[in-house]
């Protein structure tokens, strides 16, 4: 690639505010061990930083240039699996940033991720998820997090789950959410409502409580022909387009501390990195709704 030194990259940018106090922050969580499906899905962070490479840092819809922004790469949290991995992310989630984006590994770093980032607010916090499961089995995997947030302390009436998919839940885990009093928007409604106005509604429904939000991307809520790099993403899932909305209305929020984008296996994308350049177009669409806020 050619450089411009008129067309900065986004890649240039993240790292802006290495020296000082940033408003953004970037954190790999590269978890893969507990997949219940087998995933390199800790090949994802590295690979989501040089799709950045592929964009600009200027939105045109919203005039905004997330260049403004002072951004900081976290780096990678080492071995982030299991009780010490955790612990390990949690500490991580604690830094000095308005916004953290933190980039999986498989969805079982929703939890060290939120319970770090929220900290004792945990009990007033709310959650977002975007993901075609509810996440809510048992055992500590990529389909428990939900579950685990809610057993320490998350109040279940400020879950949102959106895009929770037909055959893709069981019955037994359908109760399970109505147990905890989550609130389920599901794929059927979405085809119904413009996905900007579901995401008002969730921001107040997790917001409810005074405390900060958190917002899981689980990439797997896509359609499978825009997202290849997903293992479990079916066949008719969210546009790549909402997705991207998704995550600018969750950057705008004054409520919303810290974001994952999860479920990519770099190793198994297509050719053209539809799946990793969506991630880095995540980031983007996240920090310009950041870069709104002072608006």
């Amino acid at each position: 690639m050619t450089d411009d030194p008129r067309w900065p990259r986004a890649s240039a940018w993240l790292g802006s505010g290495a020296g000082g106090s940033a408003e953004l922050g970037v954190l790999g969580v590269p978890a893969h061990r507990t997949s219940i499906s087998p995933s390199r899905a800790d090949l994802t962070p590295p690979a989501i930083r040089e799709a950045l490479a592929r964009y600009s840092t200027y939105s045109w819809s919203h005039d905004v240039d997330v260049a403004d922004l002072a951004a900081v790469d976290l780096g990678d949290v080492d071995e982030p699996d299991g009780p010490e991995g955790e612990a390990r992310v949690m500490a991580a989630a604690g830094a000095a940033v308005r916004l953290l984006v933190a980039l999986g590994g498989d969805n079982s770093i929703t939890y060290p991720v939120m319970a770090g980032r929220v900290g004792a607010a945990l009990p007033s916090a709310g959650l977002i998820t975007l993901d075609a499961h509810h996440d809510l089995r048992d055992g500590e995997s990529n389909g428990s997090p939900v579950r685990r947030l809610v057993e320490a302390g998350l109040a279940g009436a400020r879950v949102v789950q959106i895009g929770i998919n037909d055959f893709s839940n069981s019955r037994e885990y359908a109760a399970r959410a109505r147990e905890f009093g989550i609130t389920v928007i599901t794929r059927d409604t979405l085809r119904r409502r413009p996905i900007g106005d579901v995401m008002v509604e969730a921001l107040g429904i997790a917001g409810s409580g005074g405390g900060p939000i958190h917002v899981d991307l689980d990439v797997d809520v896509c359609d499978r022909a825009a997202v290849p790099a997903c293992p479990a993403a079916a066949p008719g899932g969210l546009s790549a387009d909402e997705m991207r909305q998704v995550a600018f209305h969750a950057g705008r929020s004054p409520r919303v501390t810290s974001i994952d984008i999860t479920e990519i296996d770099a190793s198994i994308d297509a050719p053209d990195q539809r799946t990793v350049r969506l991630g880095a177009l995540l980031i983007l669409e996240a920090a310009a709704g950041l870069a709104l806020r002072q608006r």
